[in-house]
């Protein structure tokens, strides 16, 4: 019993341990079979994996491939149109250098042609020159036995006839020259000028550096001297000008260089007459109310001037100058009067010119404001007048215009020229100054004098106030070529030794005379 059931417990051990290898097997196997199902399963999605990321590859290599095309069919596309380009501007160059070309072709042709002219000219002129030499010759010979002379003095002799027709030759086209220039020039400056003339017409008064001052009675002299002449000092020393009482009867004179004191003092002289009373504290009083209305009445007539030329924003200061003009004159021409003249003038050229008419009105009408200033100033009235312009805010094309009217700086513009012009226009017209005799007749006498010493004059004469010489030649002496020369010589020579107003026009004349006689 015993033993049957250790056999039978052995069988089912054995058979226990078949079946677990068995079920282990069975189970090895069935994992085994899972694996390689789960292995297959990876393996197909690897293999559709690796499918996706070669599709991707493939995609992007070929997006790749299309954009770095594009670029490359970009790029190729610029080269090809700079290519193109560059080959445009070399067909333009090349075309260019053809036509360069060309016209060298032709300039060269040209240039021989013309050297070959020039040869030949200079082959003529050599033939003509050594003609020329036989021709001297000939004559020099002919003239050494005519005249007796030797070879020399005959070659001479030929030279000066030479140098005759040269200057001969030399005033027929400095003539001509002249005759060309004039049209050109003189026509439209005349013009300007005669417009600005004629446009105006001014009056004078005449000159003078003292006022007369009427009395009722002499008895008034002895009242303005005064005791041991205490109110004539007292005068002379509140108006700062000069009292002159002598035999007159009923008259005494003011005399003053400065045309604003000398008015004051007249009018303080009025003052005290009517009053009676004369004293210096008097003198002192009515000073004070004169120069208080001579100062308004400048101021007045400043302003007139101002609104009569049709400008605005002057100084008052300034103004004030130009109203004391008013008693300031210049071979009796009357400075206010003269101002204005040079203003409408001036604006007249201007306007001719295209230029700021109101601006050369401006500039003319100050320019003299100098004359009127303190006599303690230094410079011509020219240079005072323009630094006080500048002073009270005038513009520098203003202040320059005034310094050069007289040459006292280069004229730099054409305004600064303008007003030198009408400065000279006013005082130069017809009836505008008159000079004084004396000076007058001696500038007349020095211009025939300067005339007359040339050779070959026979006789001049001063005409239009010392503005026009006509000079008379001897005929013989003096050829029509020649006359040229010698107005010109002339003209040099009066501008170099003598100093005058304006312009002098030299008219050199000569005429043949023939006389027959009738018996």
């Amino acid at each position: 019993m015993g033993t049957e059931v250790i056999l039978a417990s052995i069988l089912c051990l054995i058979v226990g341990v078949g079946a677990g290898f068995i079920v282990r097997h069975l189970q090895a196997q069935k994992v085994d079979k899972e694996r390689a199902a789960k292995g297959d399963e990876i393996i197909e999605d690897a293999k559709k994996k690796a499918a996706d990321i070669q599709y991707k590859a493939r995609k992007e290599a070929k997006e790749i491939a299309k954009e770095e095309k594009e670029e490359a069919d970009k790029y190729v596309s610029k080269k090809q149109k700079e290519i193109k380009e560059q080959e445009s501007e070399l067909t333009k160059k090349e075309a260019k250098i053809e036509t360069k070309l060309e016209d060298l072709d032709k300039e060269t042709k040209r240039l021989e042609l013309k050297n070959k002219e020039l040869d030949d000219k200079k082959l003529d002129a050599i033939r003509e020159t050594e003609k020329f030499k036989l021709k001297q010759e000939e004559v020099a010979a002919k003239l050494s036995e005519i005249s007796n002379m030797t070879k020399e003095q005959a070659k001479q002799e030929l030279l000066d006839l030479m140098t005759e027709d040269a200057r001969v030759d030399f005033a027929k086209e400095l003539q001509k020259i002249e005759e060309e220039t004039k049209e050109l020039a003189e026509d439209k400056a005349k013009r300007i000028i005669g417009i600005a003339i004629q446009r105006f017409a001014g009056e004078h008064v005449a000159e003078k550096t003292i006022s007369t001052v009427d009395l009722p009675s002499d008895d008034v002299k002895g009242r303005l001297i005064g005791r041991e002449g205490r109110n004539i000092r007292a005068f002379e020393q509140i108006c700062g000008v000069d009292l002159i009482i002598d035999d007159t009867p009923e008259v005494v004179v003011i005399s003053s260089f400065n045309v604003v004191r000398r008015e004051i003092a007249r009018l303080t002289i009025n003052k005290l007459i009517a009053d009676g009373r004369i004293h210096p504290a008097k003198i002192e009083e009515f000073h004070d109310k004169s120069k208080a209305e001579v100062e308004k009445q400048l101021l007045t007539l400043g302003e007139k001037a101002q609104m009569e030329i049709g400008v605005h924003g002057i100084h008052p200061e300034i103004l004030k100058l130009i109203g004391a003009l008013n008693w300031r004159t210049s071979y009796t021409q009357n400075q206010y009067q003269h101002a204005l003249e040079a203003a409408f003038i001036c604006g007249a050229m201007a306007a001719e010119m295209g230029l700021n008419v109101k601006q050369a009105r401006r500039a003319a009408l100050m320019h003299d404001i100098g004359k009127v200033l303190d006599a303690s100033a230094e410079g011509s009235h020219a240079v005072i007048g323009a630094d006080f312009a500048k002073k009270y805010g005038e513009s520098p094309d203003i202040v320059h215009a005034i310094r050069a009217h007289h040459d006292d700086e280069k004229p730099e513009s054409v305004l600064a020229h303008l007003v030198a012009a009408a400065d000279a226009l006013s005082g130069a017209r017809p009836g505008a100054r008159k000079a004084m005799m004396e000076s007058y007749v001696s500038r007349l006498t020095d211009i025939e004098e300067i005339v007359n010493s040339f050779e070959g004059v026979s006789k001049s004469y001063a005409i239009s106030g010392g503005r026009e010489v006509r000079v008379f030649v001897e005929n013989d002496r003096i050829n029509d070529e020649q006359t040229v020369m010698l107005s010109r010589d002339i003209a040099k020579k009066i501008e170099e030794e003598m100093s005058y107003p304006g312009t002098i026009k030299i008219t050199v004349v000569r005429e043949t005379k023939a006389i027959g006689v009738a018996k």
